[in-house]
């Protein structure tokens, strides 16, 4: 009988159907994917569902109480062309995407590398600082003392003792300062699953790659870090590239909270601010769907662009 098992796992597998190899590597892995299969069962009803729904919900003239009465393109012609309230959100989600997704990414990146680079109690120290805020939403309340519209605003407050300003300035009401605000405290909770990819990418480097470099001449840290050791890690780069991405085009969260829903003339106002308006006020399913999946079109392309930019990584 061992016999046998040892023949059946000798036997060469046909690698020129895919199919085959796949279903081969399933059923010798079957207790990995019965240990996912929960989370792929609500995966797929919560994310999976809702997204290939929402292309026939909008469609569709669907408000949660009369049947869904189909009407083509005309949510996605309204969109571009009568909703002048999207136009400025695509706006606004466009700065956002540009500032907090490169620079959150960049910055998971450099502190990933600087805290690699401690010693170990300091590593889970300071992981540990820069991971927390994103899992503290409760911190809102800090920012809104910090940002508060009166002199006792601790920003306010300082500004005013230091003689920088003569009067309290409103900082998350005035268009002036509120897409600067939203953006700061945006990336003060960006080093999310991203930021401990990275930190994990780092630590699972082989160090016999750096014990070759050196024979081959790398002289510093920064020859390593271009030459070994970004190259060594291109999933963790995918990965975190991913997440930056799709936390920068679904910001909205941050402005609502600290400038209210809606902001002063709509100046945080963002893709998935206006999707919450129309599905969860207003109840307008089918242009929420529109909305929501104009979005979902323009993450999937700066996704894709993304894995080719990393694509000499990850081969």
């Amino acid at each position: 009988m061992a016999k046998k098992e040892a023949a059946a796992v000798a036997r060469p597998i046909n690698t020129t159907s895919k199919s085959a190899y796949t279903w081969h590597l399933v059923k010798r892995n079957w207790a990995c994917y019965v240990m996912m299969l929960p989370f792929f069962v609500l995966f797929t009803i919560f994310t999976i569902v809702p997204v290939v729904l929402s292309f026939p919900l909008g469609l569709t003239n669907f408000n949660l109480v009369q049947f869904p009465r189909f009407i083509g393109l005309q949510n996605f012609y309204s969109l571009f062309v009568n909703d002048d309230v999207f136009l400025i959100a695509i706006r606004n989600t466009l700065i956002f995407a540009i500032f907090t997704g490169p620079f959150s990414y960049v910055l998971s990146f450099i502190l990933a590398w600087l805290i690699n680079e401690m010693n170990p109690f300091f590593k889970v120290f300071f992981t540990f600082v820069f991971y927390a805020p994103s899992m503290t939403p409760s911190a809102f309340v800090i920012w809104q003392l910090v940002f508060s519209g009166d002199s006792y605003g601790y920003l306010n407050s300082v500004l005013m003792d230091l003689g920088i300003i003569n009067t309290a300035q409103q900082w998350l009401t005035d268009t002036t300062y509120m897409m600067t605000v939203v953006i700061i405290v945006q990336l003060w909770m960006s080093m999310g699953a991203g930021f401990l990819a990275l930190r994990a990418g780092f630590q699972n480097i082989d160090d016999s790659l750096y014990e070759a470099g050196a024979i081959e001449g790398i002289q510093n840290r920064f020859q390593e870090l271009f030459t070994i050791t970004i190259p060594a890690m291109g999933p963790s780069l995918l990965f975190a590239a991913v997440l930056a991405i799709s936390g920068a085009f679904t910001v909205g969260g941050v402005g609502a909270t600290l400038c209210g829903m809606p902001s002063t003339n709509y100046a945080v106002h963002t893709i998935m601010n206006h999707a919450q308006d129309y599905g969860s006020i207003r109840y307008e399913m089918g242009y929420a769907s529109a909305i929501c999946m104009v979005l979902f079109v323009a993450m999937l392309v700066t996704n894709h662009l993304i894995r080719k930019a990393l694509s000499r990584y990850t081969d």
